[in-house]
C-alpha cells in the first residue's frame, strides 16, 4: 500500500464527512460503513487506522469544536473582561452546529468514568478559562467580586452540567427558569454576566438539546 503522505489531510476528511453525517444523520444514524461510504476513495482500513471507532471520530470532533469555541481566543482589545465573558457564552450558545455535537457527546457521559474525567476537565481547564477573564474584568472595573475562582467553577460546572437536559431533564419554560436562576447566582457573586438578551439567547441554545 502506498503510503499517506498527507495523514493530518486525510484525518481531517474524515472528520468532516462524519460530521455532515452525524449531523444529519444523527449520531445513533450514522455507521462507519455510512463515513467510509461518504469518503469514496478510502478503505474501511485507512479510516480505522486513523480512528479506531465512530466514538473516537465523536471525541475528535469535540476537542476540535472546543477549540473553536475557546474562550481565550477573544483577544479583541476593545472588550472588558465581562464583554469576553459575555461574547464566549453568547458564541457557544448560538452555535446550533457546537450545541448539537454537544448533545450527541452527553449519552455517553452516563458510563461513571468518562463523566468524572469530564468533571475534572470541567472544574480545572473550562473554570481556569473562566477565571482568567473574571480577574481580567476585576482588574479593568467590569467585575466586582472576591469570588473570582468559585464563580468561575461554577459557571463551567453548571453550564455544562446542570443546565444540560440529558443530565436533568426540562421543558423549555423549565429551562428559562434556570438560566434566570444561574443569572442570579452569578449576579449576587458579583459576575453579571447574564444580561437579559444572553438569558434568552443561552436559553433558546440548551432548549434545542431537548
Amino acid at each position: 500500500m502506498a503510503r499517506n503522505k498527507h495523514p493530518e489531510r486525510t484525518r481531517a476528511r474524515i472528520l468532516d464527512v462524519a460530521k455532515r453525517l452525524f449531523l444529519t444523520k444523527g449520531y445513533d444514524g450514522t455507521t462507519m460503513q455510512d463515513i467510509v461510504d461518504s469518503l469514496g476513495d478510502l478503505s474501511k482500513g485507512a479510516v480505522y487506522y486513523h480512528f479506531k471507532s465512530k466514538e473516537a471520530i465523536l471525541d475528535a470532533l469535540g476537542e476540535e469544536d472546543q477549540s473553536r469555541h475557546d474562550p481565550t481566543a477573544i483577544n479583541d482589545t476593545g472588550l472588558t473582561g465581562l464583554d469576553k465573558l459575555r461574547e464566549a457564552f453568547r458564541r457557544s450558545a448560538a452555535d446550533n452546529e457546537h450545541m448539537r455535537l454537544m448533545n450527541m457527546a452527553y449519552p455517553a457521559m452516563h458510563d461513571p468514568k468518562l463523566l468524572a474525567a469530564n468533571l475534572k476537565v470541567w472544574r480545572t481547564q473550562v473554570a481556569d478559562m473562566f477565571e482568567a477573564m473574571i480577574r481580567e474584568g476585576v482588574a479593568d472595573g467590569s467585575i466586582d467580586t472576591a469570588y473570582p475562582r468559585e464563580a468561575a467553577e461554577l459557571l463551567a460546572l453548571l453550564t455544562n452540567y446542570w443546565l444540560v437536559p440529558t443530565f436533568y431533564p426540562a421543558t423549555a419554560d423549565e429551562l428559562h427558569h434556570r438560566v434566570e436562576a444561574l443569572a442570579a447566582v452569578c449576579t449576587g457573586l458579583g459576575v453579571p454576566i447574564l444580561d437579559k438578551d444572553l438569558i434568552e439567547t443561552v436559553s433558546r441554545g440548551y432548549t434545542a438539546l431537548i
